[in-house]
């Protein structure tokens, strides 16, 4: 698998004391990241990053919630992070920049190497007008521990990490139990029971992640609003209740999850 030829430059190595404060957070920090596109967009860590993660195998409804929430996220002003993966990521990128906002892929292998080969325009676009990251060199091929390294990163760069359909074994339930061991925001899009795709956000939300009913629900964590500001709503939003059929959920502050027991199930699933 030949690295895209398409990018826009010579990659940037930024070091550890060029990072952003909130990947200091993390017990293993990255020594550096390789940086193609516009370095920038890391000064907004963490405050005005979202993460929007999950399944590389999502339902159509997955796909259109992790779309319309990113374009509502980067009407808003928010930079939309996600890990370049098939499914969930992809959509939230390509509806980021679609959108005319900002987005991150934070990549597994070298920023210069598509993964999976299918994304090597994507991976070009990202280049030109958003950015990309990773802490392997570029040329780095994939191999299977880079990517729950990677998870770590988005985690730390985001206030809130937002599952979008994901199963028990998903690398997007890993990277909300990394986001939760640093103390950030963890919220979910509830799915319909009997998805596979949705047990593992399903049980986040059991848990207590932040229930998302509506776009109004993923701006009020960041202090943001769409009302007077009509732009930041995708035109085909219905909202995810009404959507999965469900009643608006109670307001109340975003609740603590069991990092404990998260953490061990992440370590039985991986037995």
């Amino acid at each position: 698998m030949p690295p895209a030829e398409a990018l826009s430059g010579q990659p940037k190595w930024i070091g550890a004391e060029g990072l952003p404060g909130s990947l200091r957070d993390l017990s293993n920090p990255p020594a550096g990241l390789c940086c193609e596109g516009d370095v920038g967009l890391l000064a907004d860590a963490p405050d005005r990053l979202v993460a929007i993660v999950g399944t590389r195998e999502p339902t159509p409804y997955g796909v259109r919630m992790a779309s319309q929430l990113a374009r509502a996220c980067a009407r808003a002003g928010l930079v939309v992070v996600s890990g370049m993966a098939r499914g969930v990521d992809v959509a939230a990128h390509q509806a980021a920049l679609e959108a005319g906002g900002r987005t991150i892929g934070v990549q597994g292998t070298g920023v210069d190497v598509p993964y999976p080969v299918a994304h090597r325009t994507l991976l070009a676009e990202m280049g030109r007008r958003a950015l990309v990251v990773s802490e392997v060199e570029p040329g780095t091929r994939a191999v299977q521990g880079y990517f729950p390294r990677r998870n770590r990163i988005i985690a730390a760069l985001c206030r809130v990490t937002l599952v979008v359909e994901a199963g028990f074994k998903s690398g997007a339930v890993n990277t909300a139990t990394q986001a939760l061991e640093l103390g950030r925001v963890v919220a979910g899009v509830p799915g319909r029971i009997e998805d596979p795709t949705a047990a593992g956000v399903n049980l986040l939300i059991r848990d207590g992640a932040q229930v998302l009913t509506d776009v109004e629900d993923l701006l009020g964590l960041y202090g943001l609003s769409t009302i007077g500001t009509e732009s930041c709503l995708p035109d085909d939003w219905c909202g995810v209740g009404e959507d999965l059929g469900l009643a608006e959920a109670d307001e109340g502050g975003v609740a603590s999850l069991k990092v404990e027991s998260w953490r061990s199930l992440m370590q039985e699933l991986g037995r």
